[in-house]
């Protein structure tokens, strides 16, 4: 299947990309370059802005803005130099950052944490523990935790129309498929659909109107893998990346998935022969998507 170099990004770590029907663009961040990025695939016109630390995810308001996740802290943005504050997390976890934030169907905004594996300047560091949960941030800037369990790095967050949840820890290379009950705010009854999976390890995913879900494999994956809801694989895409990150659909029919891709721990001599590390790619794979939830 084709694979396109849509924009030659060049991203250390890119991520959380989404698709603004209204806009019609693709928004997505540079977490270790402290960037947010937009681009109107229409016209190739590409758009970033600065953040003031670390940014870890984005998604699209109801009003028209964005809501971010920066380092320990949500931020209500409006496409400017401005984000405001609206919850910090984890606060008596100095050790901890954000890392995947997706708003969900209910329109809160679904975040997960992690032991931070960023220098200050931007190198790796090592994860030595298992300091990571999944939370809600609501309108009103509670942030409620959605179970007991630690994670080593939470990834994926993508929801079915019966009320499951699926997330999963990438560095146990596992997805998990949860029951979500709005009454109690908790996610029960776990199972495990994918383990082990023997390319890369599971980082962002979309779920297509079929109700497939589509699994970025990071670090030396080069794939995106097609789940059914219960873990079966249905399709694996090879990408010219070796670690993609996140994916989307978009385009004016929804029929084109996006995938952004990270560079990250990359020694010099290997991009200077795949340069395309990093970049932003497109896939059409004969399904469309679902529009993205707006935080409210």
């Amino acid at each position: 299947m084709a694979v396109e170099l849509v924009y030659a990004a060049g991203n250390t770590v890119g991520e959380s990309v989404i698709w603004d029907v209204r806009e019609q663009r693709l928004l997505w961040v540079d977490i270790v370059e402290k960037t947010v990025h937009a681009l109107t695939t229409a016209t190739g016109k590409h758009r970033c802005w600065p953040t003031p630390e670390f940014v870890t995810s984005i998604g699209l308001r109801k009003d028209g803005g964005a809501i971010v996740g920066l380092t320990r802290q949500v931020c209500l943005w409006d496409y400017d130099d401005s984000f405001r504050p609206l919850a910090d997390v984890e606060a008596n976890m100095p050790g901890n950052r954000l890392n995947e934030g997706v708003v969900g169907p209910d329109g809160a905004f679904w975040i997960g944490t992690m032991q931070n594996n960023i220098s200050p300047e931007g190198s790796p560091v090592d994860i030595t523990s298992d300091t990571g949960r999944l939370y809600r941030c609501t309108a009103s800037g509670d942030v409620i935790a959605l179970n007991d369990e630690r994670f080593g790095i939470t990834n994926t967050l993508v929801w079915s129309d019966e009320g499951s949840v699926f997330t999963a820890d990438t560095l146990k290379n596992e997805i998990y498929r949860y029951h979500y009950d709005p009454d109690t705010e908790r996610l029960t009854d776990k199972r495990t659909i994918l383990s082990g999976f023997d390319r890369g390890l599971p980082d962002g995913s979309t779920m297509d109107s079929e109700g497939y879900i589509w699994n970025c494999r990071v670090v030396n994956g080069a794939c995106i893998v097609r789940l059914a809801p219960d873990g079966r694989i249905d399709r694996i895409i090879d990408l010219p990346c070796s670690w993609p990150t996140s994916c989307t659909f978009g385009g004016q029919k929804l029929d084109t998935l996006f995938v952004t891709s990270a560079r990250f721990t990359m020694d010099a001599a290997h991009l200077a022969t795949h340069p395309e590390e990093g970049g932003l790619f497109a896939i059409k794979p004969g399904v469309t998507g679902l529009p993205a939830h707006r935080f409210a």
